[in-house]
């Protein structure tokens, strides 16, 4: 045995001496244990036999009982609040050292144990305030409390053994003290009051008396650090972080908590304060903060010769702190369950968000739970607030042995593993801007001399075919406001990004297109330096970011109308699977029910998001173009669904509900046949069905034609809102019976007696593909069965199709825009239209006979049951599905870069197009008169 371990030895031994009058072997085998571990709690439990007794009997399954604070005896609160937490505090130790508990119950252990001294604390002093200078009140009389926020390890639940508390004091009301019923007390303005409050808590539980201290304090988070006001009113709180708000402070707020004092309140101000920490959009911003305290503690670190701290030293705590917290901030604004405090569940939330690989996110909280115990230890050992590896050879040794090691060698090895793993994962996250892809020195000079630069030679030789165009565009760029106006470090950023920019559009087909397109996104996310910061930092967005403006209009301009939309450049699940029907509803349904305005906001950014992954998949071939339109058709379902609950909620707080009665929504066209395309309206139809006396409950109440007019109101009128996130959808309604002189919203059985009686032969053919996307079931059931009976009757054939025809030849003459040259995909010969009007034929003409035809709506279903049911052969189904797939997709590919639907003909879609004339000859339809 070595020296040190012999002095280790030595030292328990000397302990056990201390406690002369014990005979049980086991328990000083115990002691011999915890006397490596902790000279403290040896100390502790010399003081207090009867803490040790009551340790032999359960091994401190329960904590201890704070102590209750008596006003008249206030000169022994100091001495019963520190003896507390020196008992409380071993307790801990016994757990830890005989392997009761994980460092997870450590570090909530402590935690609790700081909270219960701070109530306690604060409760007392403000009896006594109370006493003497009575209580503040806001002006409805309501009194006013102290709030005392935790910070740091406190506020995220994972205080370590011997740290300091870091605390903020505030208050929601501003005013002055007083008490009704005793004139002697001195009344103290509100900021007075809770300054001197805060400053006697932080004295009672910080000043070192003959039983030590309980808690070492700090105040120095607050603003303006030690010049700054102890206690701060929320609205100069608010207004500070409005107008002085640092990173660092950001960094710090995340953790905040109320701890003690008015907890309601304290959270109050927390939400509010919410879009301080987190911003509602990325924020790849928060990286530079992150640099920049990486910097202070580097420096920190060497000039302190920190090297050996665990807590601050390189692969220390806190880089994983920063590195889960930095993670945290740039998504929090929009996804709230990375919202944690806590960094275990932080980096579970990370993993399942996609945002920390799974082997990453163990590995960190693995590397977390052996630097907090070990750092536990350190402190356990003489109750110092101390994170650096001792120096002693006895102490390493004591250390070790501790922890299970033979000795300091094998501990320093694991240490050593450990935070080489952590310090490689935070350079990582910090290094990325460093992987951005190599630009000619050229182009980066000529971006850096605008708008002053010396011509287009240097975009000329690096390959751009409208060099001079091109420059004149980026000139314009480089003159206007928003860019001669940006700070130092946001020009800094656009340095960065702009040559990677310009050089990734060289191969592009029309560079001159794309760099315009790249320019008016510029534009708007100058304004938000988060953008910006986005795609200096993170080099997959750039190339990503030209692949798909140079590729899509549509997507360039919702890009540069929607910024937030660049998350979906960079988010693994739009490389991935898309969502299902159910998946839409969920997202749909998920957003928090607050104010209309904020709901309708949420819901377009849903919007906006889902069909940008469906748009990427379309473009990139990753799915086929009639999957695309068919989730296209479930998101709009799952949106009417959502904005009818809200008109319902609108409605019923006006009016009261309608018990009762039922409503639907039917989809109608592309809608109903789920095959919506990119910026598609939505033709809708409303009905209801209600008793003939039926009202509403509420204190105003409308008779039912009113009720449902005005829900169905409502709900055109959301759904076309325009918000800062978009509008959700053009709304149709002219497909309602009697059209636009018809009623917005029609009964069930006035739309019945309308499909029996008045409806022209059109009417029942938009029918074939309507459904019901939103309302109530029973109501959709009887949908079904007017449609069913609608389009399940008998008809003369040789009417039905003249009236087929009839109407396709005058839609065609109005309608078609095709010329010799071009052909009009959705309403030229032998386009889209033409293969519904065929199928809307078929089913009108079949269906009393072939009842299985009413189920269908889209169009490759209808193909389908037509097939099954023997009215198309195998071999014409087959080539109609494969038109209907290629007219389709030509229409999406027009959309996606913003052209007409319109198109040269080729020889695939001459294919179609003949396919869907032969099946028209095949069935005895007059051929659609050809296009002028």
């Amino acid at each position: 045995m070595d020296d040190a371990a012999t002095q280790s030895d030595a030292i328990a031994e000397r302990a056990l001496a201390r406690f002369t009058s014990l005979t049980d072997d086991n328990l000083r085998a115990r002691l011999r244990q915890l006397a490596l571990a902790s000279d403290f709690a040896i100390d502790v439990l010399v003081q207090q036999p009867a803490l040790l007794a009551q340790l032999a009997l359960d091994d401190g399954a329960r904590p201890l009982a704070p102590p209750a604070l008596e006003p008249e005896a206030r000169e022994d609160w100091p001495r019963q609040l520190r003896q507390y937490r020196r008992a409380e505090s071993t307790r801990l130790v016994w757990r830890d050292v005989f392997g009761l508990d994980g460092v997870e119950d450590t570090l909530a252990g402590t935690t609790r144990l700081a909270e219960q001294c701070l109530q306690r604390a604060l409760d007392a002093l403000e009896g006594d305030f109370a006493r003497r200078h009575g209580v503040v009140r806001d002006d409805e009389g309501q009194p006013v409390r102290l709030v005392v926020f935790g910070m740091g390890k406190l506020g995220g639940g994972e205080l370590n053994f011997s740290s300091d508390i870091d605390l903020v004091y505030a208050y929601e009301h501003g005013g002055e003290s007083g008490a009704d019923d005793d004139s002697s007390v001195r009344p103290l303005a509100a900021e007075d009051y809770f300054a001197r409050l805060g400053q006697q808590l932080a004295r009672l539980l910080d000043e070192t008396t003959v039983d030590g201290f309980c808690h070492r304090v700090d105040l120095r988070l607050r603003p303006f650090g030690n010049v700054g006001r102890v206690a701060m009113s929320f609205a100069s709180l608010e207004l500070y972080f409005q107008r002085e708000g640092r990173d660092w402070e950001r960094y710090a707020w995340q953790k905040a908590r109320p701890v003690a004092g008015d907890l309601e309140a304290g959270q109050r101000f927390l939400d509010a304060l919410r879009p301080f920490v987190y911003r509602r959009y990325l924020d790849f911003g928060a990286l530079d903060g992150l640099r920049q305290m990486k910097g202070m503690i580097a420096a920190e670190v060497a000039r302190q010769e920190l090297a050996d701290d665990i807590k601050r030293g390189p692969g220390g705590i806190r880089e994983i702190e920063f590195l889960a917290q930095a993670l945290q901030l740039i998504r929090g604004g929009r996804e709230p369950a990375l919202r944690e405090p806590r960094l275990l569940p932080a980096l579970e939330a990370l993993r399942e968000a996609g945002q920390v690989g799974a082997e990453t996110a163990e590995a960190l909280a693995a590397d977390y739970r052996f630097l907090r115990r070990l750092e536990n230890r350190l402190q356990m050992l003489r109750d110092e607030q101390t994170h650096a590896l001792p120096d002693g050879a006895v102490d390493r040794d004591r250390i070790a042995r501790g922890l299970g090691h033979a000795g300091w060698d094998t501990l320093a090895v694991e240490v050593g593993f450990h935070r080489g793993r952590v310090a490689q994962e935070f350079d990582a996250l910090l290094s990325q801007r460093g992987e951005q892809p190599g630009v000619a020195h050229d182009i980066a000079a000529y971006w850096r001399a605008l708008p002053q630069g010396s011509g287009a030679g240097a975009l000329a030789a690096a390959g751009f075919g409208d060099a001079a165009d091109v420059d004149a565009a980026l000139r314009d760029f480089a003159r206007s406001p928003s860019v001669r106006e940006l700070s130092d470090a946001t020009r800094a950023r656009l340095d960065r990004v702009m040559p990677v920019l310009l050089q990734a559009s060289v191969p592009a087909d029309r560079p001159l297109q794309a760099i315009r397109r790249l320019l008016a996104l510029l534009h708007n996310i100058l304004r938000r330096a988060s953008y910006l910061a986005l795609l200096d930092e993170h080099p997959p967005a750039l190339a990503r970011l030209v692949d798909v403006v140079t590729r899509s209009a549509l997507l360039a301009e919702r890009l540069a109308a929607h910024p937030l939309l660049l998350d979906e450049l960079l988010d693994a699940r739009a490389e991935g699977p898309l969502p299902t029907r159910e998946l839409f509803d969920a997202a749909c349904q998920g957003i928090e029910a607050g104010d209309t305005e904020g709901a309708l906001f949420a819901l377009n950014e849903v919007r906006q998001q889902l069909s940008f992954r469906i748009a990427l998949a379309t473009l990139d071939r990753r799915q086929q173009a009639t999957d695309s339109t068919r989730q296209l058709a479930w998101m709009a379902d799952a949106v009417v669904r959502a904005v009818l609950e809200l008109a319902r909620r609108e409605l019923h707080a006006k009016h009261g509900a309608m018990p009762g009665a039922g409503f639907a929504v039917l989809g109608y066209g592309s809608l109903g046949g789920e095959e919506l395309g990119f910026g598609s309206d939505l033709d809708l139809v409303f009905l209801y069905d209600a008793p003939l006396d039926a009202q509403s409950d509420g204190p105003r109440p409308l008779d039912a034609t009113r009720w449902f007019a005005r829900l169905a109101q409502k709900i055109v009128g959301l759904l076309g809102a325009v918000t800062g996130a978009g509008r959700l959808y053009d709304i149709d309604v002219r497909l309602r019976p009697d059209g636009g002189k018809g009623l917005l919203v029609s009964s069930l059985a006035s739309y019945g007696d309308y499909q029996r009686e008045r409806a022209w032969t059109w009417e029942h053919q938009a029918l074939v593909r309507a459904r019901c996307v939103a309302g109530d079931a029973e109501l959709a059931a009887a949908f079904d069965s007017v449609r069913d009976a609608t389009l399940g009757r008998a008809r003369d054939p040789d009417a039905l199709r003249d009236d087929v025809v009839s109407m396709r030849a005058r839609m065609r003459a109005e309608l078609d825009r095709g010329d010799g040259a071009r052909f009009d995909l959705k309403q030229g010969e032998g386009g889209l239209v033409d293969l519904e009007f065929l199928l809307q034929y078929l089913v009108l003409r079949e269906a009393a006979s072939c009842p299985e035809l009413l189920q269908p709506r889209a169009t490759p279903l209808l193909v389908d049951a037509l097939a099954d049911a023997g009215v198309l052969d195998g071999a014409t189904a087959e080539a109609l599905c494969e038109a209907h797939a290629q007219l389709v997709a030509a229409g999406l590919d027009c959309t996606l870069d913003r052209r007409a639907r319109i198109v040269p003909p080729d020889a695939r879609l001459e294919s179609a197009r003949e396919s869907i004339r032969a099946a028209w000859r095949a069935h005895g339809l007059a051929a659609p008169p050809a296009t002028v």
